[in-house]
């Protein structure tokens, strides 16, 4: 079972909130995903407001938790800020940390965002830092207190799927211990199971299944792929190998005199 900061999680799937066609397809969305947790943009809804309410009102439920985002901040000021008032809004000490540094690509400010992990984990935070596949930068957001990390597997909403495996799997190989969740650029449930395939612990996506043709049955496919890349991990998946392996014995092959 995945743990996140001391919280049991069945799913391995979590899921973003932004960009559906409506409330209720939404709501249909996290319900099929079997998502436990949700991320929710404190810039883009206004949770005490008449949007917000309806908004907070469709993704509610006993075994959803939030996970508030500071999607679109681009300082430690800014970010930091987000963070502070998400916390009372929401009541949680959880945050999803984004410090955007480049408005082309949304690849995020690394030296900002380890500044800015550093004084939320300083005030009771528990962050989730969105980063890169660097791995000077995770440790030294491990350093500052984080005990999760979400690396990209390509730019937010690119639906590019994993363009480095090479950096997932050295990350994989180099933070055994920490809980490892991709987060953006996965299009496909294909590219879902391929990151689990790697030993990563989960998958954070939103455009892929906000975007669908049919939300509803894309989430439903997603937290089938996750499932099974997650099972294929657990199983023992075989290496590629450059020859030929037969894979019928060849002890006992009957032989003509």
């Amino acid at each position: 079972m995945l743990s996140l900061y001391g919280v049991p999680l069945r799913s391995r799937l979590l899921l973003g909130t932004a960009r559906y066609p409506s409330p209720a397809i939404l709501a249909r969305a996290i319900e099929a995903s079997r998502a436990q947790v949700v991320t929710v943009s404190l810039r883009r809804e206004s949770a005490g407001g008449a949007t917000g309410g309806t908004f907070l009102e469709s993704i509610a439920s006993p075994g959803v938790r939030i996970l508030p985002n500071t999607a679109g901040c681009h300082g430690v000021s800014e970010a930091v800020l987000t963070a502070r008032m998400a916390r009372e809004v929401f009541s949680t000490n959880w945050v999803k940390l984004e410090v955007i540094g480049h408005h082309g690509t949304l690849q995020p400010d690394v030296f900002a965002l380890v500044e800015a992990a550093r004084i939320l984990t300083q005030e009771g935070f528990e962050v989730f830092p969105y980063t890169t596949g660097d791995l000077v930068v995770a440790e030294k957001l491990v350093e500052a207190g984080c005990r999760v990390l979400m690396p990209w597997c390509a730019p937010i909403g690119s639906a590019a799927g994993p363009t480095d495996p090479a950096a997932l799997r050295a990350m994989r190989a180099h933070f055994p211990d920490v809980p490892l969740i991709v987060d953006a650029g996965i299009g496909r449930p294909s590219h879902a199971a391929a990151v689990m395939e790697l030993g990563f612990d989960a998958v954070l996506l939103n455009t892929a299944v906000a975007a669908a043709a049919d939300p509803v049955s894309m989430a439903r496919a997603f937290a089938d792929a996750v499932e099974a890349g997650r099972a294929g991990f657990s199983a023992g998946l075989l290496e590629p190998r450059d020859m030929a392996v037969p894979s019928t014995p060849l002890i006992g092959k009957a032989v003509f005199s």
